[in-house]
């Protein structure tokens, strides 16, 4: 089964690749190595689900929004790839918009973590980083940013 047919199993669509909003690209590739630039939970409409992680927004939310942001990653790793079937998911870095006391930043990133391995499976599995952080970009709940690669 395609990566792909996974999703469309799973009833999960990639999202449109959005347009960067300052000067920075949302990939960049060197050779086979893929650095995607960090996103945020893009809603539909472009807005952001946005909170802080232990006080507006339980871990159970922010994990969905990991694995929504997780759906944007998949996409522009498509994008630079041409096909998901070809790409290996490397390292992550998960960054959680959360109050000081909030303790369960890797609980948060494994919505994209579990997301890419029920997709890519075995080159879905990664390295990784989950910290929280006192405030992201437009008030978004998780950023994360990946290194993936070209395989085949």
């Amino acid at each position: 089964m395609t990566p792909e047919e996974k999703l469309a199993k799973l009833g999960l669509s990639l999202p449109t690749l959005p347009t960067p909003i300052a000067n920075y690209v949302p990939f960049r590739l060197d050779g086979k190595t893929i650095y995607l630039s960090g996103q945020g939970p893009r809603k539909p409409d472009g807005s952001y689900h946005i909170g802080k992680v232990g006080k507006d927004v339980t871990w159970e939310q922010a994990y969905q929004h990991a694995r929504i942001t997780g759906l944007g990653l998949l996409a522009a790793a498509k994008a630079a790839a041409g096909d998901l079937g070809r790409i290996e998911v490397v390292k992550l870095l998960g960054m959680v918009n959360a109050v000081p006391e909030f303790a369960d930043q890797p609980k948060v990133i494994n919505g994209c973590s579990d997301l890419f391995v029920e997709v890519l499976g075995e080159r879905g599995r990664h390295a990784r980083s989950a910290v929280g952080l006192g405030s992201l970009p437009n008030g978004m709940t998780v950023e994360i940013e990946a290194i993936m690669r070209i395989v085949g």
